[in-house]
This record gives structure tokens, sequence and C-alpha cells, in this order.
């Protein structure tokens, strides 16, 4: 203050030819020294004199201070019944900003209530959920308590415990205070407090080695490292603390490197300082200073000792905290006079356009001018006042470290500034940070550890939001963004992504060409209808042969085509689905199939027919001439394709998005419309495939040379067999599989007919050829000469 008084005094543009002055009150950090110094002030003499004004003299213009809240706030009540100007350089009561009680108080350091969001989003920034608190038993620490756990909360995190020191050291309160924070999972601790509350409770943290927490405290008590015991600093050691902005206050480092006792005669606090500074003793007053006997070995002041020479941890001109309000406080003084001073009759402020007085004016025209007054000060800050007599706010944020030689200091790591747009007030720079213990990442402090991606918080009965369990979301569901602690069911048509965050479109699924299974089945129906067709061009070279002329050979074209048509159909099962291959596949197998069917029944019935004729008494005879065989495969084509056209037209076959089929995936399948008239279909051939079987079974002991009845019998046990195993398969699977199983069911059972009936004659044909000789068979069958007649 004294300084920035002389700076102003000698600024040839700041109330030029105008001569600032000062008194000086110590109020002891007490109210009642307070209230006496401002008594003084106001009446002008020491003995109390209210609502009188007995100056001699000019009466101080404005008063600068008081430091603690506790001794601004009655201050304020009295000055503000005069509207007398006073700005505070450190008390920061948030109550202090009501200008209905308080109006003539400004201060230069902000609203505590601010200093309250910026812990709260420390603890956010670092991720710091679950957290205790320790407070103050007083109004301030009541006040404030109360809004930064509600800050904390509304940042989705929770307050472990909130403890309250008492004003009047109690050691009961110390030791369950102390207790609770050691068996706390919470590392992390707020300190809302003032320095003298505190005390007692660090050294007891420190009696029990308690090294394990972060402390973050307010600038109350945050940036002091007069705490009595070495230990103390140790436990504090990483800690984070807010403390008033750090200016700039050009020239101030050498005016106090230039102070001497000899300069300053009249300061009581002078020679003090100096025999603590430099360990040494006035030898004037140095038996007045030190109780002890005086030793040899004493030092003596010279009043020439260099300040420069102090560590600058003890006699710091680097850092200027409550210093920098307090010089700000007096420009804001000095301003506000100045503009008074350049008031223009007729355009002043005041009543009529008056201006006031600089020596002679009433202390509420002074308070209009510091409420406006804006201005940059030497560092070149804009300093102001808002419409409650705060400036905004800017703390920075400290991070107390302690060095392996002793030595500490508080190191600048970031800074909340108000001003800044939301979510942008905190600005941190975490690789300057030390913590405790040397560890060189955040310490963790929360309730329970984050859930993984896809998992859902679920609250612990009776406890906080912030105690949980992690339940993974259920299949087809993601986690709510708005809300961690409910999954979101996706649309049908969509499924979660890996990390369960959003939903994604299904993937689409249907048995392609292109893939593996898809592939080998079109090369194994392309194989077998290859294969057919070489059978049918062997059986077509060797037309005139006896085993293709038997049993009719003109069926066994027809068979083997019908065959070819069967192995081919399986391909209209590959490929995506759409409307006209959902409707036509299963009608195309249902009537080749029956077809195939047909033309073997025919066959079964032709062997019984032809060697039933051979018996004179047989009823048959008469009904070979009719050729009825051939008219069987017509018949029962053409029942199968009426039922085929009652089942299209009624309720046939469509495609389907079956998104309940396959986990994740859209299966584009074809519905088979009414199951009724397709159970219709199937069954027709089953009573086909049955008819044939009985019919064979009955001419199995024929003559062996001709009869290919067994290999019908043994070609349908085998289609039945496929067919009734199809069944089940078909039922227990699922997507593109329930296709794989038809398909294979129409190559196994089609296989199975063209290796069961014409492979045998194919290796006689081919192997055995004399065997396929009139001349091998009369000689086998002398006793079926009119037969072979009849045959050949």
């Amino acid at each position: 203050m004294v300084y920035t008084i002389i700076q102003i005094n000698i600024l040839p543009n700041l109330l030029p030819n105008v001569t600032l002055g000062f008194e000086l009150f110590d109020s002891c950090y007490n109210e009642v020294k307070s209230l006496i110094g401002t008594t003084w002030i106001l009446s002008g003499k020491k003995k109390i004199e209210p609502n009188f004004n007995c100056h001699k003299g000019t009466m101080p213009l404005a008063i600068v201070g008081d430091m603690p809240s506790k001794a601004s706030i009655p201050v304020a009540r009295i000055l503000g019944l005069y509207r007398y100007p006073q700005i505070s350089y450190a008390a920061a009561h948030p109550d202090l900003s009501d200008k209905i009680q308080f109006p003539s108080f400004l201060r230069t350091i902000p609203n505590d209530n601010y200093e309250v969001f910026a812990m709260a989003r420390l603890a956010k920034h670092f991720n710091w959920s679950w957290v205790g608190v320790i407070t103050s038993d007083n109004e301030l620490g009541r006040s404030g308590s109360q809004l930064l756990v509600k800050e904390i909360e509304r940042d989705g995190g929770c307050v472990a415990f909130l403890e309250t020191l008492p004003i009047y050291n109690s050691i009961e309160a110390v030791y369950r205070i102390s207790d609770v924070i050691k068996k706390s999972k919470a590392t992390v601790i707020l300190v809302y407090s003032t320095m003298e509350n505190l005390i007692s409770l660090m050294e007891e943290a420190s009696v029990h080695n308690i090294t394990n927490k972060v402390w973050v405290g307010c600038g109350s008590w945050s940036i002091t490292s007069d705490f009595p015991k070495k230990d103390i600093l140790t436990t504090l050691n990483g800690s984070l603390g807010l403390a008033p902005q750090s200016g700039k206050i050009p020239g101030f480092k050498d005016f106090l490197y230039s102070i001497r006792p000899s300069r300053f005669v009249d300061d009581i606090f002078m020679k003090t300082f100096w025999e603590k500074a430099f360990e040494c003793v006035w030898p004037a007053d140095g038996l007045l200073n030190f109780t002890e006997k005086i030793k040899e070995e004493t030092v003596w002041c010279t009043g020439n000792e260099r300040l420069d020479s102090i560590d600058p941890n003890i006699y710091d001109v680097f850092h200027f905290r409550y210093t920098y309000k307090v010089h700000n406080a007096v420009y804001a003084v000095a301003h506000a006079l100045h503009q008074m001073n350049s008031c223009v009759a007729g355009n002043g402020p005041f009543e009529n356009g008056s201006c006031a007085d600089i020596y002679n004016h009433k202390p509420f025209q002074l308070l209009h001018y510091i409420k406006h007054v804006k201005f940059n000060n030497m560092a070149g800050e804009t300093i102001f006042f808002d419409e409650n007599g705060d400036v905004p706010l800017y703390v920075d944020v400290l991070n107390w470290q302690l060095y392996p030689n002793g030595s500490n200091q508080y190191v600048h790591i970031g800074s909340y500034d108000a001003r800044s747009p939301k979510g942008q007030e905190l600005n941190i720079d975490q690789s300057k940070i030390v913590w405790n213990a040397g560890q060189a990442t955040v310490p963790i402090s929360v309730c329970s550890n984050p859930c993984q991606q896809g998992q859902r918080r679920a609250t612990r009965q009776g406890q906080k939001i912030c105690c949980f369990d992690c339940i993974p979301c259920s299949d087809g569901e993601i986690l709510n963004p708005k809300d961690d602690s409910e999954c979101l069911k996706c649309p049908d048509d969509m499924w979660p992504n890996t990390s369960k965050e959003k939903c994604v479109q299904k993937p689409v699924q249907f048995l392609s060409y292109e893939e593996s299974l898809g592939s080998s089945l079109t090369c194994i129906a392309v194989t077998c209808c290859v294969l057919t067709f070489s059978v049918l061009c062997l059986f077509i070279i060797k037309h005139r042969t006896p085993i293709v002329k038997a049993n009719n050979r003109e069926l066994s074209y027809l068979l083997l085509v019908s065959l070819m048509f069967c192995f081919l159909c399986s391909l209209v099962f590959i490929g995506q689905p759409e409307k006209m291959t959902c409707m036509l596949r299963q009608v195309i197998f249902g009537v080749i199939f029956s077809i195939c069917l047909s033309v073997i029944l025919a066959k079964t019935i032709t062997v019984i027919m032809v060697f039933s004729a051979t018996n004179p008494d047989s009823k048959l005879k008469r009904l070979v001439g009719l050729r009825i065989p051939i008219y069987i495969v017509p018949f029962c084509t053409v029942v199968q394709v009426v039922l085929c056209i009652i089942w299209i037209i009624s309720s046939g076959p469509f495609v389907e998005f079956n998104m309940a089929a396959e986990v994740g995936t859209i299966v584009v399948e074809c519905n088979e419309g009414s199951k009724v008239l397709f159970s219709c279909v199937l069954g027709y051939m089953g009573l086909l495939a049955f008819t044939s079987l009985l019919v064979a079974f009955l001419a199995r002991e024929l003559p062996d040379t001709f009869n290919e009845a067994k290999f019908i019998a043994f070609s349908m046990l085998v289609f039945a067999s496929v067919w009734i195993t199809f069944i089940p398969a078909y039922l227990s699977t699922k997507g593109k599989y329930m296709v794989a199983v038809e398909i294979f069911a129409i190559l196994s059972s089609s296989a199975g007919v063209l290796t069961c009936i014409f492979f045998p004659k194919c290796y006689i044909i081919l192997l055995q050829p004399e065997m396929n000789t009139k001349e091998y068979i009369t000689r086998r069958n002398t006793t079926n000469q009119g037969l072979q007649g009849f045959l050949f």
C-alpha cells in the first residue's frame, strides 16, 4: 500500500498536483479491533463518538480492508449506513455481494462462491467422483460446503463424508475426523476451511502418517507455508490449492530490496523484521528482543544487510497475490478521485449535472465514482467492479511440492477464469504436477471403478449413486448416452456395435454363391447334373442293348432328365431371395420331384405288369397292351401341379426379412406362406415315394435278370431316409443353414436315386459288356423264352 501510494504521487497523469496520504489501523485479525478502528476513522477520536465527525483536518476518504471476512462484515455494516467507501483485498465471503446489506462494500478479490465452483471443477477435471469435504464451523464454512456438495453432485460426483471442524479446538473432534479420513476410500479431501481451524487436524494427520490423500485447499489457507511442523508439509506434499491471482507490480521487487531501517525510522515492525530475517540483534534493543542471555557468538544487526540474500520462500518478491489485490484497491480509489477531480460542471453525475469537490465531498459521491471506475493497472490488467462490487473471478491453481533437500514451494499449474466460455474455465498443465509419494499418474478417487463399454451402472441399494455395480446390457441393447444407468433397445433392423455405444444396421444374411458353402453346393449340384447327363448319353448310345431296353427305356430317359432338373433346381435356392424366386423354387422342386417319383412308380408297375403277364392265369395280362405306366407320369404330375397352383393362389411363398432367426443379423428368407398347403405338397411326394417303395417291395421276388425292383426299393429307402432326417435337421437350424439343409436333402435324395437305379446298369454296360447281350440273357433264362421275346 505504501509503495502504491508513493507511485501514484509521482505519476504526472494521475491526480496531478494532488498528494495522497494514509493512516494505518491494525485490526489484529479481530472483529472488535476492526470495529474500534472504524469508529476512530469515522469520528476522528479514539474515544468512540458515534455519528459525530470530530476530525480537525481531512477525514480519510475510503477504507482499504479488512483482510478476513469475519472482520470485514461488521465493518461493512457500519460503513454502509454512511455510504462510506470500503474496498477489501481479501474478504471473499459471498454475503458481502449483497448490496442491500452492504451498499458501500467493494473488493478486488472474487466472491468465495466462485472458489467453490473452481474446486468442484478441479474434482471433475481429474475424474474424482468420490471425495471427502472438511469445512469450518462458521457461517462461511456451512454455506460454502453446502454449495460445494451441490456442485460436486451436479457434476455427477458424490461426497464420501462431510466433516466440520469446530471453531474452538476440540481434540475429540480432531480424533474423530482424522479416523474418518484414514478409513475412507476417498483419496481426495476438499478443505473449505480457514487456517486457524485446520492446524490441529493437520498435526493429527501427520502423526498418523496419512500421506496417501490428496488435499485440495481453498484460498484462505492453501498459499501459506506457515504450518508449525515439518511433518505437516510432508503430509501436504502433492496437494492442490486455489490462490488469488498472482499479479505483476512493476518496480515492487526493487522497492522491497531497497528497504532499510534507516529509511523507515517510524516503522515499528522494521527492527523486529530485521532481527527475524537475518537472525541478528540490534545493539541497543537486543536485551529487549531476546530473553536469553547474550552470548559471545551473537550476530549484531548493522542495518546494511542485503535483503536479496534471503531465501525467496521466506521473503518472496516475485509472486504477489493479496499484495496485488491491495495494489489494485489503492489504484481504484486513486482513479475514482481522478475522475472526480476531472469532472466538468454541468456534466457531472449528480443533481443538475453538478460535480463533487475532491477536497470537500460526501462519502456517497466518491462511492459513486469507485463503483464505475474502469482502468488498466500497471501490469496491463483491466480492473472494474460489477453490480455487486465484485471483480471477475480469476484464481491460480497451485501444486505444493516438497523437495528432497527440504525446500518447498507452490508451483503454478493452471488457472480458473470465470470469464471464459462455459466448460473452458479451468486450464491445467498436468505435466507440472508432482503428486504425493512420487506418484506419476493422477490419483484415483472413486467409490466404484468405471464400467466397461456396454455395461450400465446399477446403484447399490442404500448407497450413493457413485457406488454401483456394473451390469452388461442385454443382447440388442446399447448404453443410454444420456444416462449410463440404463440400456436402450435397438430397433429391430439394427444391432449394437462391439462397444454397445450405438446401434448399427444389421448385416443381411442369405446363402450366396460367393461364400464357400454356397459355392460348394453349387459345384456338387452341377457335378451331379453333368454325371446324370453322362448316364443319359450312355443310355442313348447303348439304347439297343438289353439292359437299357429292359423296363421301358423311355421311362429311364425321362427319369434321368428329371434327375438332372432335380439337381439343377437346388440352384434356385441359392442367392438373395426375391419375390419370383420364392414363389417358384418350392413349386419347381415339388413338380420335378413329383415327375421323378412318378417315373419310378411307373417303372415299378411296369415290372409287375410284365412279369405277371407271363402267368397264363394272370388278370393283368390284358392290361399290358394298354401301356398304363405311360399315363401314370402325367396323371401324378398334374395332381402335384394342381396342389401348387392352389398353394400359390391362396397363400403362396413371399420374401421375409427375419430379424429374430439369427442374433444381430437380418436373415432374408422365403416364408412358405400356408404351412398346410406346403405340407400337402411335401406329403404328396412322400405318398408317391411310399407307393413306389411298396410296389417295389412286392416285386422283389421276380426274376433277377430284368427286375430292377430291388434297386428301386433301395433307392426309395434312401429317399425316405434322407427326407425323414431332413425334418428335424431343418427345424433345428436357422437362417441360411435352413436353406443349405434343404439343398443337401435335394441333392442327397436325387443322388441316391441315381446311384441305386442307374449305377449297377452303368457298371454292366461299361465293365461287364458280356452280360449285356441277348445270348447271355438267353442262357440264363431258358425258362423265360416267351418273356424274352416279348421284351426284346
